[in-house]
């Protein structure tokens, strides 16, 4: 009994002090490399500039009357092209000269002498383009005032005789090449630029009180059955500019072609010459006769009674209506004429007796003499 419990005591005793398999330790996991995908990078690119849309006004600042104020007007010489006439008084020359690109032509004439003599610019009427040479409309008064020893220019403007063509609206073109020839009188060596006048005709008469708005040079102007200098009563007489072609233009009922409006222009810009052309408002943007304050130039206006009871003529009503408001803004040297019986052109002793009292009123406001 002892013996048994003795084997069975040691068994239990031998089976506790033998080790059990030993148990590998825990090996920490390897974990496969990880890739990060880095995508390129674009070239930074500006971001685009939203385009901004000139308005109406913007397009057509450069050709208001502030606008004018401000232009770079690009002139150069007179050039002599050929001589038309010459007597023992003066010489008549066929003339070209720079305006903003464009050549423009005309008519020179000066007295025999050395000078220097004043100068009168001469700013024709209206003509259809295919009836107009050179000189006309100025001519009779030309000869009288170079003979009074006065240098006389007549500019045909641009799309007028052999003047190349560019756009014009509410004569701000015509007047732009009437400022370049300004410009290019000093080029001439018989003429004093210290002592210029103006003499304007019918449409002539618009051109020349836009010029006198924006340049103070002339020393004195004389307006002989001038259009109205209120852009608005224009329009409402013979209707807004001619779009396109000139020559088809001018045979259409309601298109006046003193303005010049080709279809080289952006349609955007002919969109606002139709916006302004209907728009009270912006049309006194174009009118001299809202810049009368600035205007201290001496002015003569002249008239016929019965001017204006044909659509070419202008109203006599334009021509008070002018001397009124020269008047009320305080310009003393304003000076208006009627003529009893003459239309748009004078004729035989009226003719005379204006051509009398323009001559003694350049005498007096550019030659200097009392």
């Amino acid at each position: 009994m002892r013996t048994w419990i003795f084997i069975l005591v040691f068994a239990i005793g031998t089976s506790a002090c033998i080790a059990a398999p030993p148990v590998p330790a825990p090996t920490a996991a390897i974990s496969s490399p990880s890739i990060v995908l880095v995508p390129d990078t674009p070239t930074p690119t500006k971001a685009p500039l939203p385009t901004v849309t000139p308005t109406f006004e913007e397009l057509l600042y450069p050709h208001t009357i502030e606008g004018l104020r401000e232009h770079e007007f690009r002139s150069g010489e007179i050039q002599i092209r050929e001589t038309l006439f010459q007597n023992e008084f003066y010489s008549t020359y066929f003339i070209g000269y720079p305006s903003d690109g464009l050549t423009i032509t005309g008519v020179m004439q000066i007295p025999a002498g050395k000078g220097p003599f004043p100068v009168i610019v001469m700013n024709h009427g209206f003509f259809f383009r295919s009836d107009y040479f050179s000189g006309d409309g100025t001519d009779r008064a030309a000869e009288v005032l170079v003979k009074r020893g006065y240098i006389t220019f007549s500019p045909d403007y641009r799309s007028w005789g052999d003047s190349d063509v560019g756009p014009s609206f509410f004569y701000s073109g015509l007047a732009v090449d009437v400022v370049n020839l300004l410009n290019a009188i000093p080029s001439i060596p018989q003429a004093d630029p210290q002592r210029i006048g103006m003499w304007g005709h019918s449409m002539g008469g618009g051109v020349t009180m836009k010029v006198l708005a924006i340049d103070s040079r002339v020393k004195a102007a004389v307006l002989y059955s001038t259009v109205s200098a209120d852009m608005q009563d224009v329009i409402e007489r013979w209707g807004p500019g001619c779009y396109g072609d000139i020559a088809a233009g001018e045979q259409l009922y309601g298109c006046n072609s003193s303005d010049i409006i080709p279809e080289s222009l952006p349609h955007a810009v002919q969109d606002a010459y139709n916006f302004a052309a209907i728009n009270e408002d912006q049309l006194k943007l174009f009118s001299p006769f809202h810049y009368l304050d600035d205007i201290k130039t001496p002015i003569q206006i002249n008239y016929g009674t019965e001017d204006g009871r044909v659509l070419s003529g202008t109203p006599p009503e334009w021509s008070k209506k002018l001397y009124e408001a020269f008047v009320e803004s305080g310009n003393r040297q304003a000076e208006l004429f009627g003529y009893d019986g003459q239309g748009h052109s004078f004729k035989e002793d009226a003719w005379f007796a204006f051509m009398e009292r323009t001559s003694r009123f350049f005498d007096e406001y550019v030659k200097g003499e009392n």
